[in-house]
């Protein structure tokens, strides 16, 4: 039982880096277009290196 009182809180810390880390995301706009984003790795492109 005494582990609880240090386990919680930990918990309750890692759930709010996360819900920060993915409401960053959201303002990030890095879910915008996710279907552009799987189709533009399957498209050809012309460019070579030189």
């Amino acid at each position: 039982m005494e582990s609880i009182i240090y386990l919680v809180p930990i918990a309750f810390g890692v759930a709010i880096v996360a819900l920060i880390a993915f409401y960053w995301t959201i303002k990030s706009r890095q879910y915008e277009d996710p279907k552009g984003d799987a189709e533009r790795i399957l498209m050809e492109n012309d460019d070579r290196p030189l």
